[in-house]
């Protein structure tokens, strides 16, 4: 079984353009249509010069070299991606939310301010806290939120309070976004089964312990089944609990952080909440607090007047950290996310997880059974929204990597799972189906693993090569996160 992606020697655009070649026509005896000076367009403007035609075909040639949730299952670990609706885009694009702006003064955008108050609200009952900052942008500048929270309430209190205590196995923006705030990372083991080994917790607890941040479910995508005594130890320091939400799909409606005992939650909405992500954005990470936080949360905040019947911006608040962001957040996404809501519903939330995990599970047991692949931690167990598989048997027997199990899926028409990550699991590939895959999906994806197994016994050397498929081959991955070419001007300058 194998799946072919359109495959094209496709130029960029700059290359396909001609000097002389015109982009339309317009009838000049028409007064109406105004026209762009040759000289503006060609000399300052520099846009490159084709045909309508070239132009619409350049770019649907593009788009099918794409892997795009839209064209097969997208596996990728911890990102959560799953079918954004096509209704919650229509939502975003309608008038009364594309034309406004955020310098409106308020009581013109009051059915805005109350789509803002209404998600508020709804999220907040969601995770289980008393009040929600929609700001953020995405989930590390959540995470990064969380942390200033941290540090200004601890500064408040009159405690000087260092650092900040992460598991071996949490997402790398923890780290970053605790140094970001200031604070000292303490690194603890993951226990036997993967999950937090809650002595070394309390060994590393002190009073310069200001916050611990867990995923709950884990990277692994086991439940830290022990929460309660983790939330004990840190509160009984004095310390914060720190939700990181990037996992909120796999207990959604069933249970809730707040609950569990963490003092921030962070959410991104586009993973749990069906709105587009990946590339870079859009994307929204609101952080959701205690009670005890609250006077911290960025300004403004928004407040319902239930006597007016008025919704407005609240600035007086002496405690604040500030602004996390400009405005009000990314409205469009924060829309999506809130027309998704509305059309789920409680109980379609929490069908949302089971499915989710049921997929996850179906997987995990068809996948470890191929022979060349495991799982490490507790096995048995059940996952809950997503799970990691190890390519290491297999590597030890023929050569091949969870690097090249992951670039030979392209050539089946299925994005990569996450791979090498969680760094505690050796040749990681980190799967999560989502609950918007049917079953025939989720055994073609089986069938691939089990062709890729066999490929890997009888020709290992080509397959270290694939994909075969795409319009590009293997990058070099370090020198492109490390020398991006971002525009054309500077491809030209890098080429000189």
């Amino acid at each position: 079984m194998t799946y072919r992606q359109a495959k094209y020697p496709e130029p960029l655009v700059f290359e396909l353009s001609q000097s002389e070649r015109e982009g339309g026509f317009f009838n000049p005896e028409i007064e109406e249509i105004p026209e762009i000076p040759p000289k503006l367009r060609r000399e300052r403007l520099n846009l490159p010069r084709l045909s309508e035609p070239e132009v619409v075909r350049h770019y649907v040639r593009l788009s099918q070299m794409n892997f795009g949730i839209e064209s097969g299952l997208y596996p990728l670990g911890s990102c959560t991606m799953k079918y954004n609706p096509r209704a919650c885009e229509d939502f975003s694009a309608l008038p009364q939310v594309r034309d406004i702006h955020p310098l409106q003064d308020a009581s013109t955008v009051q059915g805005a301010l109350e789509i803002l108050y209404r998600l508020e609200r709804m999220l907040a009952e969601i995770g289980g806290v008393k009040r929600v900052c929609l700001q953020p942008a995405a989930g590390a500048h959540g995470e990064l939120l969380g942390m200033l929270l941290v540090r200004a309430y601890f500064k408040d209190i009159g405690e000087n309070r260092t650092e900040v205590v992460i598991p071996d196995s949490a997402h790398g923006t923890n780290f970053a976004s605790a140094a970001m705030a200031g604070f000292r990372v303490v690194v603890i083991p993951s226990n036997s089964t993967g999950r937090v080994d809650v002595e070394a917790l309390r060994a590393a607890v002190s009073d310069r312990t200001a916050a611990f941040m867990l995923t709950n479910p884990n990277t692994l995508g086991l439940f830290e089944h022990e929460i309660k005594e983790i939330a004990s130890i840190l509160h009984d320091a004095g310390a914060l609990l720190y939700y990181d939400g990037a996992n909120l799909n796999g207990i959604m409606g069933k249970t809730r952080p707040g609950d569990m005992g963490f003092d921030i939650v962070h959410f991104n909405l586009h993973k749990t909440f069906s709105t587009p992500h990946g590339g870079g954005g859009p994307g929204a990470g609101p952080v959701g607090v205690s009670e005890k936080l609250e006077p911290y949360l960025p300004v403004p905040i928004i407040q319902y007047d239930e006597d007016k019947d008025k919704y407005w911006l609240d600035y007086n608040r002496p405690k604040s950290i500030g602004k996390i962001r400009s405005f009000f957040g990314n409205f469009a996404v924060l829309v999506k996310a809130y027309a998704y809501l509305l059309m789920m519903g409680a109980s379609g939330l929490k069908e949302a997880t089971e499915v989710a995990v049921l997929n996850a599970n179906y997987l995990k047991e068809k996948l470890r059974r191929i022979p060349g692949f495991e799982v490490r931690y507790d096995p048995e167990a059940p996952c809950k929204h997503e799970f990691v598989l190890s390519a290491e048997p297999l590597k030890r027997e023929t050569g091949v990597t969870a690097r090249d199990v992951a670039k030979r899926l392209l050539d089946f028409g299925f994005h990569a799972p996450t791979y090498y990550f969680p760094p505690i699991v050796p040749e990681a590939l980190m799967i999560e189906p989502t609950e918007t895959e049917p079953k025939e999906e989720l055994d073609r994806f089986v069938d691939a693993m089990k062709q890729i197994a066999e490929e890997a016994r009888r020709d290992p050397e080509t397959l270290k090569r694939a994909p075969f498929s795409t319009s590009v081959s293997r990058i070099d991955e370090v020198r492109a996160s490390r020398r991006p070419i971002l525009s054309w001007k500077q491809f030209v300058r890098l080429r000189k």
